[in-house]
Order: C-alpha cells, then structure tokens, then sequence
C-alpha cells in the first residue's frame, strides 16, 4: 500500500504542487498548484487505482474504491508530506483557489459545493439507513409493527438511533457547507440548531405542530401522496409574523442560509479588530443570521423544496411511466459531474416535509443496471482470464451490491469502456420500465440502493422486479455485445500471453514432441545455442533510447517489464531480435510477441498508439505460432504514415517475463543495426 502511496504522489507532482488534499468514499481529492504535469495514464496504470479524473481549475480526482482511507491515510503519512510541503505555504493555496476556472466557473463552484457539502455525510446516512432497513425486514417478518400506536421501548430507542441522523441533517450540512466557504463551522451549525430546539418548536401552541397537508395526486393510490410542510403565522412582536415549521431534515435551509452568512461573516472579519474577533464576530452573525433565517431564509426553503418536490411528484403522478424512465437515464451523466447533489438534496427534502421520497425508487433502476454491467464484465473478465479486470469488477460489484457505491465502476470500468453505456442504458430503461408500470415506489428514507436496503422501499415487490430487470437487462447486454472494440480484445488477450509468467520454457519441447507432430517439427529450428542465447539483437535499424525516455509512462515506467527502445531509422522493416516462436501478433500488424528459444519472452510494439491506426502503414510477415530466426522479417512499415497520423514512431522492446530471470542490462543508446546487440538477460541465480 505505501509503494501504491508514493507512486500516486511522485505522479502528482509531490507534495511541492498539492494546495489541498482530502477524499470521499471512493476518490482522493486533489487541488494542484498545475495539474498540467500529471499524465493520466501513469496514474491509471498504480496498483490499486481505478480511474484517474481530471477536473478544471487544477484540480484532480483519482478512484480507489472501498480502500481510499488508507490509501488518503498513507499518503499523509509519507515523510515528504509531514513535512509540511503541500500544506505550509497558504499563499500558494489561496493563490491556486484564486485561478480562474474557465467559462464554467460559476457552475462548477456551484456544483462543489453541493458536493462538499453532503459528501463526509454518506457514511453516517448509509448506516442510518441500513438501520431502517433493518426494522423494515424486522417488519416484514411480522416481528415488529413500526406503525402501531404504541410500541415497545426497544423499538422507540431504536427509532432514534436512525433520526438522529436525519432529524439533525441540517446542522451537519452547515457545518460541511460552513467550512466550504471557509467559516467558523460551528457559528453555521449553531444558526441551524436554532431552529431545532425544544424552545423554537414551542412557540407554536398548535396541537398538531408539525402539520402537513396531504393532496392525493392519484386516484386510488394512498401511498403517492405530495404532501406540504404545514407553516403557522406566529405573532412574535407585535403583528409581525413568524412562519414556523419543522426544519428537522429540511437540507435545503442550510445550503441556502450559509452563503449568505459567509459574506457576514467575513465582511465582519474585515472591519472588526482582530483582538476581540473571537467574541464578537459570531455575536453579530447570530443577531444577525439567526433571525433572517428564521423569517425568510428557513420559509424560502421549505417553499422551493415544495415547489420542485411538487412538480416531480405532478409528473410521477400523471405520468408514472415516464417519470421512471428520465431519472434512471439522467442519472449516469449525472454522477461522474458530481451533478447529482441537486436531486439528492431534494430526495432529503421530500423525506423531511412529506416523510416518503418518490425519486429514489427509480433511481435504484440505474444503479442496479450500472451494477448489471459491472457483473457483466466481470463474468467476460473470468472467462478470458483476464485477471487484472476480475480484481476490479470484482471490487466495483461488491462496492455497490452491498453499499450501493457505483462509483468504482463508473471509474474503474464503464467511463474507461465507452461500449457499456448503451448497454447498462438499456438496462435502466427496462428497470424504470417496470417500475413505471408499477405506479412508482417510495421510501420513507434516504438510502443507498443496494441489495440490503431493498425492504425499505414500498412496494417492495414492484422495486425488486424494477432492480433486477435492470441489473438482468445490463449485465446480458454486455455478456452478449462485450464491453470491448476488436482492438482491445485483441490487446487483452496478447497482454495476457505476454505476461503469463508461469508458461514452460521452450527447452522443455523435445520430451513432448511425441504427442504432438507440430512441436516436433518446431523442435529442431532451435539450436542449442540459441537456446543457450540470452541475448537480443536490435528489431530494426536506428538509434536506441532509454525506456524512461518513452512517452508512454506504462513502457518508461517498467510496468511491461525492462528493455530498451528504438528510433527507427528510414527505411527500416521490423526484425525478430532472437530465434523463437512468435507467441502474439496483432491483427492490426502494431505489435510482437516472442518466445526466445532460451526461453526468453519479448514483446516489441512498433510505435505509441499506433493500435488506432487499425493496420493502416502495417504489412505484417508472420503470423502467431511461426517459427522465426534471428533477423526475420516481422513485418514492413510505411513510418510515414505513422508521422502523418500524428503518432511517434519510437519502438519499445521489452521483456515481459523479467522474473524468471537475473539482471537484464540494456545497451547504452547510440545508433544501431539489425545485428547489433541491445539486451543482455542474465540467468537468474539459483
């Protein structure tokens, strides 16, 4: 994990070019002094990283899942970042915050905020949750009846475990949201609590406070029901009214009420002397704040979270169908933007003034068919013994099966395969399909929509039909059509073969020959002094460079194993640099594989990128199984055509299977011909 640390700061820059540092329940956060410098493949290509984001205004988000704490907590605990380097220098930071972020910046300090404002809550919301899911099983099995009139005392103090999250919702929002915006958080917190006390709650002698009002939407459906938080006009000085409600959830007075204590708060900072700052900046923010909240701020919410709670639930009701539809559709392009905060904050308002929430039901036909589709790559990932894919898919299903997290596999898989999106579409038009059909599904709180918190929802079999038509639907759709173009199959599977260390050496290929004829015929092409050679012979006339001169990190960085590179010289054709058996030759003509005769395994990819060239400037000369000699032919390139299409032509070899062996020494770089030794391989000491 400490390498995996490292790794992630060397390729951010260091600690020298982070302003800021923190993580969510899947993705390291970084804002950057020049986020310019860090290439997104080197990234991609660390141990343990799903996916790389990059962001505007400098800043970058990397996806590791389920592990991201300990990844955050070892990279804090590197010594370079104890020292102070990346959080010391707070002009830097504030000039880095200060950059302008592009035409979009308005939108995009909108939407982080939003973002930052909810997202430390997700752990204590999906345990509030899983408790309520656990009454609603409890329930279900006719254990407990949570809508009786008097129940036990257990269950009443099980009851509040879960509220005290949701009730108390909007003073962790302002505090969040406070430090956002670079406040005192807990002068935000305490203007929400004041709206949440036993004092405030009793100004009004109204028996039923809080009330609501109900409006049935749907003729013989109790359950869709748009109901309204009920606000009294209560006299407080005179005949100037106070319109009270119930804030306990309301999400939407916190987000709006912190901004507008931000510009008190520091504009008091600014004309009050910092020596009597402590005491009386937040004294005036309250004198202030607190009532303009509880006059207009807290009614305003509860208006506007009414008012777009009202129009949803008009078209869920009047048009259940397609209601069902748009949210599981929306939601894929939605979340990689962080965009999804909106609705998520109007599901917590719904909930608060209504007690029931109508989006979340559709919603789960989205994450189920995201979540399809990941067990679709999965189940291919297994089938092609593709081991690298099966640990993520793996990771990315468990994360969301049972926390209802998708973002591993939007990182990790679906946004790296563009292929999966019109397939897991399909599956979320199917689930809200059924779920549709069904007149909806509510839920009587916010939860992540996983397979544990199914007894949540109501009904629950109209939920469970839409979920698993969706995850069915997405994750055939992929195991039919793949989630990879012809060309990354073919990669996958030749990356396979080169990299397999466990595969016998061709000196064990006489003691088989009987069983088969072919092995016998190729037998005696290797000579016992090719297969006593450990050397490689340049693939084709020019001049070497170092392998950490390459453009491509995952060939400078050694990920494909050691070697050396090849500037081809004009004119130059591809050669064998060894007598062995070509193991791996793309359709596309790019890329070799060997196997030495001494058992050396070599791949030698002819240009970066140049897969995307689809063969076009390739003739290729021999085909998988051949056996070939030293300085054969391999294949005739147009390079040309490679400059024209704007791709280097710099030619990597590499040895793939490096740890079967000793020391492998690469020629110092300097021009080469075709008979000219650049690797060395020594045997690996017994």
């Amino acid at each position: 994990m400490s390498n995996t640390a490292q790794e992630i700061l060397d390729a951010v820059g260091g600690p020298g070019n982070i302003t800021h540092f923190t993580h969510c329940a899947t993705r390291l956060r970084f804002e950057l002094n020049d986020a310019s410098v860090v290439d997104k493949d080197r990234v991609e290509a660390i141990d343990g990283v799903l996916g790389a984001v990059p962001q505007s205004g400098d800043r970058y988000q990397i996806v590791i899942g389920g592990a991201v704490q300990s990844v955050f907590n070892e990279i804090n605990n590197l010594p370079s970042m104890k020292s102070g380097a990346a959080a010391s220098n707070d002009d830097v930071k504030a000039a880095a915050r200060a950059k302008a972020r592009g035409k979009n910046a308005i939108v995009d300090a909108f939407f982080e905020y939003l973002s930052d404002s909810f997202r430390p809550l997700l752990p204590v919301l999906l345990g509030a949750s899983l408790i309520l899911a656990f009454l609603a099983v409890l329930e279900a099995f006719g254990v407990v009846n949570t809508r009786a009139e008097t129940i036990p005392v257990w269950l009443g103090y099980v009851n509040s475990m879960w509220r005290a999250v949701f009730y108390f919702l909007p003073a962790m929002v302002a505090y969040n949201a406070s430090k956002k915006l670079d406040i005192d958080p807990w002068v935000g917190t305490a203007v929400i609590l004041s709206l949440l006390t036993p004092n405030f709650l009793g100004l009004s002698n109204v028996n039923k406070f809080p009330a609501t009002t109900c409006i049935q939407l749907v003729e013989g459906k109790d359950d869709l029901l748009q109901c309204t938080t009920q606000i009294d006009n209560v006299p407080l000085i005179g005949t100037l009214p106070l319109q009270l409600s119930d804030y306990g959830g309301q999400v939407f007075v916190p987000l709006l009420m912190v901004p507008i204590l931000a510009l008190v708060y520091k504009g008091l900072k600014k004309i009050i002397p910092a020596n009597v700052q402590m005491v009386f900046v937040p004294f005036i923010s309250f004198i202030i704040i607190m009532p303009l909240t509880a006059f207009l701020i807290g009614p305003l919410s509860i208006w506007i979270g009414n008012g777009l709670g009202g129009g949803l639930a008009w078209l869920n009701g009047h048009a259940p169908i397609l209601f069902a539809i748009i949210i599981p559709i929306i939601y894929p392009f939605l979340v990689p933007l962080g965009l999804h905060w909106p609705l998520n904050a109007l599901q917590l308002a719904n909930i608060a003034s209504t007690g029931s929430d109508f989006i979340q039901g559709p919603m789960g036909a989205w994450n189920f068919a995201c979540f399809g589709a990941t067990a679709g790559v999965l189940f291919l990932s297994i089938r092609d013994r593709d081991t690298d894919m099966r640990q993520t898919a793996s990771g990315a299903l468990a994360a969301g099966l049972f926390g209802g997290i998708s973002e591993p596999s939007l990182y990790g898989i679906h946004l790296r395969f563009k292929r999966i999106y019109p397939l897991m579409l399909t599956g979320c038009v199917v689930g809200g399909v059924v779920i549709g059909i069904g007149r909806g599904v509510i839920t009587h709180t916010f939860v992540f929509t996983s397979l544990l918190t199914i007894p949540v929802f109501s009904p629950m079999a109209v939920y469970g039909l839409g979920i698993a038509a969706a995850f069915f639907t997405a994750f055939l759709m992929v195991v039919f059509f793949d989630y990879r173009t012809k060309e990354q199959k073919a990669e996958a599977r030749a990356k396979k073969s080169l990299l397999e260390d466990d595969a016998p050496a061709p000196a064990a290929a006489p003691a088989a020959a009987p069983a088969a004829a072919p092995a016998a015929e190729a037998a005696p092409e290797f000579s016992d002094e090719a297969k006593a050679d450990l050397t490689l012979t340049s693939p084709m006339a020019g001049t070497t460079v170092a392998l950490s001169d390459v453009a491509d990190e995952a060939f400078a960085a050694g990920a494909l194993g050691p070697g050396i590179a090849v500037s081809p010289a004009a004119g130059a054709v591809v050669v064998a640099p060894c007598d062995g058996k070509v193991s791996v030759a793309f359709p596309t003509g790019h890329a070799y594989g060997i196997k030495s005769a001494s058992g050396v395994q070599v791949l030698i990819h002819i240009g970066m990128d140049t897969v995307k060239l689809e063969g076009k400037g390739f003739t290729p000369r021999v085909a998988k199984g051949d056996v070939v000699k030293r300085g054969d032919v391999l294949a005739e390139v147009d390079w040309d055509v490679i400059r024209e299409a704007g791709y280097d032509t710099i030619t990597p070899m590499v040895v793939t299977n490096k740890k079967k062996f000793g020391e492998i020494t690469p020629a110092a770089p300097g021009p080469v011909g075709i008979t000219d030794t650049v690797v060395t391989v020594s045997p690996k000491e017994a």
